[in-house]
């Protein structure tokens, strides 16, 4: 399975925005592992964000990040602005981790953020679209894709711990 997409680009390797403007600058994360998440606020699974924060707090010492992507592709559950979103995540869930620009994660209009995650398989061999909001996928520290979560997975699940214990150690 690639970890990169067809012309060998790791997935921190591309540009997209940050959510309130500006570049989010992936290349900071270089050397560090991230869970990247593509997030929405009026989903059935957006009280994930809560585990999301609390995993981030839990390893940001070690050189870990949670990046959540927001998308409104799956029944439009994340219609807001960037301030909008903004405001209810740190409102609702106390979300610290850096979030960028909301972006289509399928479809002719996939970001090249998820062009490139897209070809890893998770646990039970799936590979290809993303399935819903709150998809997981988990890079290590020399940027390469190690683990791919559906999205019901919970964010501290033993096998997303563990992942994320061993992309860091």
């Amino acid at each position: 399975m690639t970890t990169a997409d067809s012309n060998g680009a790791a997935p921190l390797d591309v540009e997209i925005g940050a959510l309130q403007g500006g570049s989010a600058d992936l290349s900071q994360y270089a050397g560090q592992a991230v869970l990247i998440v593509n997030v929405a606020s009026k989903c059935g699974l957006t009280p994930q964000y809560s585990g999301l924060e609390r995993l981030h707090e839990r390893y940001a010492g070690q050189g870990f990040t949670v990046l959540g992507v927001p998308c409104n592709q799956f029944m439009g559950q994340e219609p807001g602005s960037a301030e909008e979103i903004a405001e209810f995540c740190s409102a609702t869930y106390g979300v610290t981790f850096p979030m960028t620009e909301k972006v289509e994660v399928n479809g002719d209009g996939r970001h090249p953020l998820y062009q490139r995650l897209t070809g890893f398989a998770d646990a039970e061999g799936h590979t290809g679209d993303i399935r819903w909001n709150f998809e997981k996928f988990l890079i290590g520290r020399d940027g390469k894709v190690v683990a791919r979560f559906s999205p019901q997975t919970e964010p501290e699940a033993a096998e997303v711990v563990t992942a994320v214990e061993s992309a860091l150690a």
